[in-house]
Formats: structure tokens, sequence, C-alpha cells
């Protein structure tokens, strides 16, 4: 939550500039003040965001109250996943999400001004020429514009769909292979039996194969993925879970 005002951008350069200020301070929160990020994101405190301010500084602060917020709001909770999982994995997480974050800022203003089919456009040339926060933070530039302008046309749609399925395979590579069959049928009723009489821990539906739950390794409670906001890409890097309610008790505590 932003405790200074800032003038209100409502041109193109002027969000533009908006943009690069706010990323500027995104970035040092994830590079040259790590130290300091790393303390202040504490998975005993509340919901946490992390702000990035027009003037390059940022700040770790809880949401807004307002319902709906000023401007969109950033990823809630960053502070849970911290020790979950490996610090570049949740600097990276963290990355990636400021870069969404940045671009619905940006597009809100502009959306908020009216801006037009050509200054849309423009304004996403200008910030496009930016490597994202997640390339400046895991040190994988993005490639120059020259090199890209070498590569004839087939030859890029060619490459496009070996990235799809090279990152097909990589994401079946991470998924867990399934535990070997038993051969007691009664032990396979069973479970099969304790997955369909388990509820949700957070709205109190009934399991359903085909949404993605995650287990409380706290209270051993089980939810479903998009109501306590956790993804199967992100559960990958999540040792210990705990829910939000095994959370907040940690934190009155």
């Amino acid at each position: 939550m932003e405790g200074i005002t800032h003038p209100i951008p409502r041109t193109v350069e002027e969000v533009f500039s908006d943009f690069r200020g706010r990323r500027a301070g995104l970035i040092k929160a994830l590079t040259n003040d790590m130290v300091k990020f790393y303390q202040t994101c504490d998975p005993e405190k509340e919901n946490l965001c992390l702000y990035g301010l027009p003037n390059e500084t940022w700040e770790v602060n809880l949401p807004v109250e307002e319902v709906p917020p000023e401007l969109p709001e950033p990823a809630l909770g960053i502070n849970f996943a911290r020790d979950g999982m490996q610090e570049k994995d949740w600097v990276s997480l963290v990355a990636v999400h400021s870069d969404s974050w940045l671009l619905s800022v940006a597009f809100y203003f502009g959306a908020r001004f009216g801006f037009g089919k050509n200054e849309r456009k423009r304004l996403f040339q200008m910030i496009n020429e930016l490597p994202t926060i997640f390339e400046v933070v895991t040190a994988n530039p993005k490639q120059s514009k020259d090199q890209s302008a070498n590569n004839n046309n087939s030859k890029t749609k060619s490459s496009g769909v070996k990235s799809r399925q090279s990152e097909s395979l990589t994401k079946v590579a991470k998924m867990p292979s399934p535990p070997p069959k038993e051969e007691d049928d009664s032990e396979d009723e069973d479970d099969e039996d304790d997955e369909q009489g388990a509820v949700c821990g957070a709205c109190g539906d009934s399991y359903g194969t085909d949404e993605f739950w995650i287990c409380c390794d706290a209270c051993e409670k089980w939810f479903h993925g998009k109501c306590v906001k956790i993804t199967p890409a992100k559960a990958e890097h999540i040792k210990h879970y705990k829910c939000p309610s095994c959370s907040n008790k940690r934190a009155r505590q």
C-alpha cells in the first residue's frame, strides 16, 4: 500500500515514466536490497505484498483495504512461500508476479485515460524495450532485437514450436510419477473412499477429481488450490505447506 501520494500519469510518456520508476524500485528490492527484502517477508506475518513506487523505491506492506482498490494490487501473500522454496526460486516467482503487476498498472492508466490503439501499442513497445524484472533477477537477458531480426519468419515459427514442445516435456518431467499400484485391491478401495469423502477446509465443497487440491502439513486438511491461491506449479516448490489458518495461528503465538 503506497503511503506517498504520487501524481497520476495521463500521457503515454508519463505512464512509461511511472512504469520505469516502479520497475527500478522492484529490481532494487530483488537485487541490491535483497537481504532487507528477505527479512521483511517474514512468513509469521499476515499476507504481504511487494510494491514498487514511481520514485524508484519499494515497500512490503499489507494490501489496501478499499474494494475495489485505486490501482491493481500485487501478488498477495508472497511471504508465506518464502521458507518453503529455495531462495532463488522464491525470488524468481516474486519477479514474475512483479512483471505482471507492472503491466497491469500501466495498462490500467491507459484504460482510465482512454488510450487508443496507437497509444497502447506505443506504450507496449516502450515497455518491451526494457528487460523484464525476471530477466534481470535471473541474469537471463532477452535476445537482442538485432539478433532476432536476423532470423526469417519460418525459423522463428519453427523455434517457437520447438520451445513449446520442450516446455511441455519439462513440465511432464517435473510431474511426480504415479505411485506403484498396490496388489491389495481393498487398500485401493479405502484410499478412493477417503478421497471422495474429503471436503475443502476453506469452502466446504466435496472432493473433485478434475480440480487441484493441496493438503496442509500442519492440520492435514485438504484445500482447493484456488481457495488458498496455490497453483500446481507453485506447489512443486513448496516442501511443507501450511494453510492460511495454521499460518495465522503461528503468528498469534
